[in-house]
């Protein structure tokens, strides 16, 4: 049988005798009472199968669920077999969260980097459960000295605590190196851009034909995903009657209600969407017959169209353009409309989205310049009030009285003695 132990400050320990008859002990570290009570129990039933050669299924449940320390507690008193994390490689704990990943093959390409780096940086036959949290911050540094922005470095450390995280729940390896470890911000703000209207202009003046004109247009005034978005768009889903097109959504399609989503026919792109369907073929079915072969590169066309224009090509060639649009239709209509049209949620706008634009600092200045007509009138109304206005007056209430802006902040309530220092005449204001 089993005895429960008490040390100063909460700790407890398990004391029991083991098979050979010598005395054991499990320290259980702080504590209750009830805690320590259950796992007295399930030890017991452990060391009884040490002897009987079984356990019930109730205790190996528990005992795999147990956290790698006390495990390896349990196994340095005959208790429990050592977990053998030691034998599962790199290699194959990658193979084995790739054959289970279940993502876009651009989303499985774009992960590619991630995989070779920690190969390269790990090696493929290191033991997976023996890289520790110092290699994985190290690993985190030479992201950075490498160069890579922040967005980039964060992107990496994700997916990589992600796979470690994978397979600690498939107990092919004890813990993820990389739980702790910091991944930075995901969004790189010097790779924004907003693409005005004026520039909009000079890039379809500079498009060859009306579908690069069409292309552009709606990611610049539809805010479509270009490829994807572009590429499923057919005339079916064109409503002229109702001015809207229907999207299909390939990118959020696994969200429950987000596979598709209706953007309204801009006044800024349907003279392209006409001008587009008056050249189809009869019977035509796609949108967009441009790029439709396999190997086709967008955006090395397009760097072409921006630099005939006349401009230098900005990061994020079509992305930047969806920034735009969802930075200009948020002036005019609630958030929520907006994602909705674009595709996204608030919060992703917010941190990849939305952008701070010059027009916004040139209204800013124009509102200082013009300020409310009511300003001029403040200095003469309180720079001497009536003997009658209580200093205590609360703000909102002085405003009223003087019939000030809602806005106009009230710094100062004059008393007696500072009226007569003024040498002016009390404005009574009807007080």
């Amino acid at each position: 049988m089993a005895s429960i132990g008490k040390d100063p400050n909460g700790y407890r320990r398990i004391l029991f005798v083991a098979g050979d008859g010598s005395r054991k002990t499990i320290r259980l570290g702080k504590a209750t009472a009830k805690q320590a009570e259950a796992f007295k129990v399930k030890l017991e039933a452990l060391a009884t199968g040490a002897i009987t050669g079984s356990i019930d299924d109730e205790t190996a449940r528990w005992l795999a669920a147990l956290d790698e320390t006390m495990h390896a507690r349990l196994a340095a008193v005959g208790l429990a077999n050592g977990r053998e994390h030691g034998k599962t490689s790199l290699g194959d704990l990658i193979d084995a969260f790739f054959d289970h990943l279940q993502v876009k093959p651009i989303t499985r390409l774009g992960y590619q980097t991630t995989k070779s780096g920690l190969l390269e940086h790990f090696k493929a036959a290191t033991p997976a459960g023996t890289i520790t949290s110092l290699q994985a911050d190290q690993w985190r540094a030479k992201l950075k000295t490498d160069g890579l922005a922040e967005a980039t470095i964060g992107k990496r450390i994700k997916l990589a605590r992600q796979i470690f995280k994978q397979g600690v729940r498939w107990k092919m390896i004890g813990d993820n190196p990389f739980a702790d470890v910091k991944a930075g911000a995901s969004t790189n703000k010097a790779r924004q851009r907003f693409i005005s209207a004026a520039d909009a202009a000079k890039v379809l003046d500079a498009c060859p034909d009306a579908q690069w004109r069409l292309l552009f247009a709606l990611s610049r005034f539809a805010g479509l995903r270009c490829p994807s978005e572009h590429l499923a768009l057919t005339w079916a889903d064109v409503d002229w009657e109702h001015n809207r097109i229907r999207v299909t959504c390939s990118k959020t399609e696994h969200h429950e209600g987000r596979g598709e989503r209706f953007v309204p026919i801009f006044p800024e792109l349907r003279p392209h969407l006409l001008a587009a369907f008056e050249e189809a073929e009869p019977g035509s079915q796609y949108v967009i017959t441009k790029a439709r072969q396999a190997g086709v590169n967008l955006r090395t066309q397009f760097t072409r169209i921006i630099r005939r224009a006349g401009l230098t090509p900005w990061p994020r060639l079509f992305h930047n353009l969806r920034a735009t649009r969802q930075t200009e239709l948020s002036e005019t209509f609630p958030a929520h409309v907006v994602c909705q049209w674009i595709g996204n949620t608030e919060r992703v706008a917010q941190n990849h989205y939305l952008q701070t634009t010059d027009a916004h600092f040139e209204k800013a200045v124009a509102m200082l310049e013009s300020p409310h007509p009511k300003a001029a009138q403040i200095p003469a109304q309180y720079t001497a009030v009536t003997q009658g206005i209580d200093k205590k007056r609360d703000g909102a209430e002085l405003r009223n009285t003087l019939d000030l802006p809602s806005d106009t902040a009230i710094c100062h309530t004059l008393t007696k003695p500072e009226i007569a220092a003024t040498g002016l005449e009390p404005v009574t204001r009807g007080l």
